[in-house]
């Protein structure tokens, strides 16, 4: 019995057996169109550079096998496509210097297990850019800083070897952690089970704590909440572009 998959719209048979999505690409490549271009590497989940969507959602396809008689397969959403399923990645690099996510001022103090843990979970991203083709607001506003670069700009705030953590929420205001929505399709796509949504939601809650203002809730307005401004557009509006 054969499946249908659709590679970048065009239909491909293959046998039932070949089951894992990487092995079906690199089967099509080889047997039946050798101009297929896509990405891979470590085949088990730790790279990142295989990630595709599948089926509409975002998966890495070395870990991933088939599911349906017929199964789509497209690049990753919100980046150039460069050929087939092969996107550019160079975003990644340029919103983790955005959003100041790196260790900039070292302060030489006495780190321990619990710190480390802190800060271990957000330190596994693989770089897969799941979360940007995800991600509804980076859709629209490619000045967004984004789900990746905020999740590891929240780990470097945690890292108690930072001095100088001012800058790092300073970066983050605009573009940043308002504008997210919250609505978790960064963490649900996530393979490294980072839950972005609620490192975000941590950031606001920091920041707050630090002095700074949701641009949401700053009104000139006096009405029964003591100045919120009921009309104000929470972060991301989808209806403003």
């Amino acid at each position: 019995m054969l499946n249908k998959i659709i590679v970048c719209e065009k239909e491909y048979s293959i046998d039932e057996k070949i089951a894992n999505i990487l092995d079906v690409l690199v089967h099509i490549k080889t047997t039946q169109n050798n101009s297929l271009t896509f990405k891979y590497g470590c085949k088990s989940g730790v790279c990142g550079s295989c990630a595709v969507v599948i089926d509409g959602v975002e998966q890495l396809a070395c870990i991933s096998s088939i599911k349906n008689e017929t199964t789509d397969i497209k690049p990753l959403r919100n980046l150039e496509v460069i050929r087939d399923l092969v996107v550019d990645d160079s975003n990644l690099e340029v919103k983790l210097v955005q959003a100041k996510a790196s260790l900039e001022e070292y302060t030489d103090v006495t780190v321990s297990q619990n710190d480390v843990d802190k800060i271990d979970l957000q330190s596994n991203c693989i770089l897969c850019n799941s979360c940007y083709s995800s991600c509804p607001v980076y859709e629209v506003n490619k000045d967004f800083i984004g789900p990746f670069a905020l999740a590891r700009a929240y780990r470097y705030i945690n890292d108690n070897k930072e001095a100088n953590t001012k800058e790092k929420y300073d970066a983050i205001q605009t573009n940043g952690i308002w504008d997210c929505t919250l609505c978790g399709a960064c963490s649900l796509v996530c393979p490294a089970n980072i839950d972005i949504k609620n490192d975000i939601m941590k950031l606001q809650n920091l920041s707050v704590q630090n002095g700074y203002e949701n641009p949401a809730f700053s009104s000139s307005g006096d009405d029964m909440f003591g100045g919120f401004d009921s009309g104000a557009d929470f972060g991301f509006n989808p209806n403003g572009f």
